[in-house]
């Protein structure tokens, strides 16, 4: 991206101090006009006092390409901005007519204060991403402080019932040594009698207030229990199972379950101790009680919240960790076809030795929805639908499925759909029913999956998938399973993210802001494009369309499968500007050296097709920009595109081939962007001494032709060598016909 681009995307307040360089001096219009060509030049060399002839070239080439971008808006019929650039021309030519080196010493100072604020921004996001990564932090350690705070106590309170134990034992054994010498009267005397009793007194009360004391204490560790694990259930489970969401449809989110497990596990074994230790209460009790005895009064309150806090926590910890998804299809879950093998997962995030191998999971498609939804489709899981969790899969307490199928249940008679949905706005879902065995304490839970789309076949798949994206972005709610009976629209600037997912999750490179730019164009217009919360209803981005009248999303699954195929290199190289609109492609490429040409992919193709536009000069100066006809599928499967691009020649009438392709937009030459990708000569091996002859075959590579009327030809592009030129003369003389490509066989060497 150019600087200038670049610029224009920093916030408001990195905008102003931009503002703050350009003056009536130099307009800032100028730097928005010939942002590509002033870039292209070094200013700090040009400035430079010794330089004068060069900074009097660099004047003179700058007011030509105004000259040019006055014959623009002349084309366009802009008369206000017609006006603009003759002012601005005359005040340029007034102020450094006489001293050109002094308007390049303005341009390179500016250049150096946009890198400077561009630095500063940069800096400013990365001091943003570290605040919020601290925060992230910060709020890691303090739960886990919480919890171990909470096994502190829980620990305090063990060692405080033992002692409880040991005073009561002994205060039973002083109760039982009174209680003979009372029966054997006149063994001891009166008074003696007297300081047991007040000693066995004495000692009744401080086991009444150490009885009272861990009765609050437990209750105290219930309460904080409570505390933190509301906190983990609303929000840290919450958010985790959000950024799952995202991460289905392509975001790159942390979905790591280890942290939350440790904060699951530390308080199930906080709640496993509690509950012990209310045992061990039970038997002191029983061994000894009293009125207002502690004990008594709240033992079995505290024992009802330990149980109901350690189900909820067992009930709400079974997650899907991984959510059902096709071995062949691993970027695009939850996208499911009949007949065909998928892996789900489960997981247990109280990981607990005693209930391994306790935990039963058993998994229904549509349970309680399915009468519910007249018309549609209901289906048979095929596989083993039963698993017992275990340790021994994972890091955790899991259960994976392996190996399921789905298949759809016939209907008598002739099937109609009354259904309100098409087949891939058909939304179903996984539900793990869950039952807990240990000791005397059964557990009855469960969860679900995110909802599922079914097809039938991989020609659906591309529009699964974007109801899968569309619901995902919108809500998070599982069990919203007639969400496009009414779906709601998405703003653009959701949608875009997601949009840019797609390419990063199949690829090292998303979009950047100004393909998305071009996209939010397509979609929603010129000035809408560039509001974010601007709405995109479903209509629009997926459903309906034709053959011809195709809808975005299948245009944009196009691309993406074209790229994955034919242009993954080439793509995570950033050589392919991809989306431009042709118009955009005019203005990047008319200031441009001949020969300049960028990639970009067509529009008017369903399946995926690239282009390439280039520029040439009239003879009178004049910027022509030309595109070829697209290259599809077929095509590339034939010849790479850096080969075509490295053979690529035009041929006027009189059948003069030359190569229109210099430089890769802005300015890489083409040979340095794509040498690398272009096909290498076969190593030629020694024959084999066999009986069969040998082909006497003359090998060939195929090339690109596109040819041209005379009149259009341009006389400056350079010619090929004189070897290229007569063997492609020979082979294309009686070429003839209409404008566009043509693949013939050209001898190697």
């Amino acid at each position: 991206m150019s600087q200038w681009l670049e610029l224009q995307q920093l916030d408001s307040k990195f905008l102003e101090q931009v503002d703050q360089l350009y003056d009536d001096n130099f307009p800032m219009a100028i730097r928005q006009y010939l942002s590509s060509w002033i870039e292209s030049h070094d200013w700090d060399h040009v400035a430079n006092v010794e330089n004068e002839s060069l900074a009097t070239v660099r004047f003179h080439d700058l007011l030509t390409q105004l000259d040019h971008q006055h014959s623009r808006f002349a084309m366009e019929k802009d008369f206000l901005n017609q006006h603009n650039i003759r002012k601005i021309k005359r005040n340029l030519q007034t102020l450094f007519a006489d001293n050109p080196v002094s308007m390049a010493m303005i341009i390179s100072k500016n250049l150096s204060e946009e890198r400077k604020i561009l630095a500063a921004a940069q800096i400013s996001e990365n001091s943003a991403h570290s605040a919020q990564s601290d925060m992230i932090m910060e709020k890691q350690r303090e739960l886990d402080s919480k919890v171990k705070d909470i096994k502190t106590k829980v620990q305090e309170t063990e060692q405080n019932i033992k002692n409880l134990e040991d005073l009561q034992d002994e205060h039973d054994f002083k109760s039982k040594t009174l209680q003979s010498h009372e029966e054997l009267n006149g063994t001891i005397s009166r008074d003696e009698l007297n300081r047991e009793k007040l000693y066995l007194k004495a000692m009744f009360m401080k086991l009444n207030d150490m009885r009272g004391g861990v009765v609050s204490q437990m209750s105290e560790v219930l309460n904080l229990v409570e505390q933190l694990e509301y906190e983990l259930i609303s929000v840290e489970l919450s958010e985790w199972k959000r950024r799952q969401q995202m991460s289905c449809i392509g975001g790159l989110t942390n979905v790591c379950l280890d942290q939350l497990q440790n904060w699951f596990t530390g308080l199930g074994e906080c709640l496993m101790q509690v509950y012990q230790q209310l045992k061990k209460l039970l038997e002191l009790e029983q061994k000894y009680s009293y009125h207002q005895d502690p004990i008594t009064l709240s033992r079995g309150s505290l024992e009802e919240r330990a149980l109901t806090q350690l189900k909820t926590l067992i009930t709400n910890s079974m997650v899907v960790e991984r959510q059902p998804c096709m071995p062949t299809q691993l970027q695009r879950p939850l996208v499911l076809k009949t007949g065909v093998l998928f892996t789900l997962k489960v997981r247990l995030l109280v990981k607990l030795p005693e209930f391994n191998h306790t935990v039963r999971v058993k998994v229904h498609l549509d349970k309680d929805v399915t009468e519910k939804r007249k018309g549609f489709r209901k289906f048979n899981i095929l596989g083993t639908s039963m698993k017992v969790m275990n340790m021994e899969e994972s890091i955790g307490m899991a259960a994976e499925f392996r190996h399921l199928q789905l298949k759809e249940q016939k209907v008598a008679g002739n099937r109609t759909n009354e259904g309100p949905l098409i087949v891939t706005e058909e939304l179903h879902s996984f539900t793990f029913e869950a039952e807990l065995c240990w000791t005397k304490l059964v557990i009855n839970f469960e969860t679900s999956s995110l909802p599922i789309v079914v097809i039938s076949n991989v020609s659906q798949l591309p529009c699964g998938w974007a109801s899968i994206m569309w619901y995902n972005m919108l809500t998070s709610d599982p069990k919203n399973l007639s969400f496009f009976v009414s779906p709601p629209s998405v703003s653009w600037g959701q949608l875009s993210e997601v949009l840019s997912w797609q390419f990063s999750s199949i690829t090292k490179r998303g979009l950047n802001a100004e393909q998305l730019s071009m996209l939010g164009h397509k979609l929603l217009g010129p000035k809408a494009a560039k509001d974010p919360e601007a709405q995109i209803p479903w209509n629009k981005f997926c459903k309906g369309g034709s053959e011809k009248n195709f809808t975005f999303w299948l245009w944009i699954e196009g691309v993406l499968d074209l790229i994955k195929r034919h242009l993954l290199s080439l793509w995570d190289e950033g050589y392919i500007m991809g989306f431009v609109t042709k118009d955009r492609t005019k203005a990047l490429l008319s200031d441009k050296a001949p020969g300049t040409f960028l990639l970009r992919f067509s529009e008017s193709n369903r399946d995926g097709a690239i282009t390439f536009s280039w520029v040439e000069h009239t003879p009178n100066g004049e910027p022509q920009v030309r595109s070829v006809e697209p290259y599809t599928k077929k095509e590339l499967s034939a010849v790479s595109l850096a080969d075509i691009l490295r053979n690529y020649r035009v041929m006027a009438a009189d059948n003069v081939p030359e190569d229109p392709l210099r430089f890769l937009y802005p300015n890489t030459p083409k040979d340095d962007a794509f040498g690398k990708y272009y096909s290498k000569p076969t190593d030629k091996h020694e024959p084999m001494e066999v009986d069969k002859k040998s082909d006497d075959y003359i090998k060939t590579t195929l090339i690109s032709v596109s040819e041209m009327k005379s009149q259009d030809f341009n006389d400056t592009m350079m010619p090929l060598s004189p070897e290229e030129y007569g063997e492609l003369e020979r082979m294309t003389r009686d070429l003839t016909g209409d404008l566009g490509e043509l693949y013939c066989s050209l001898p190697g060497e």
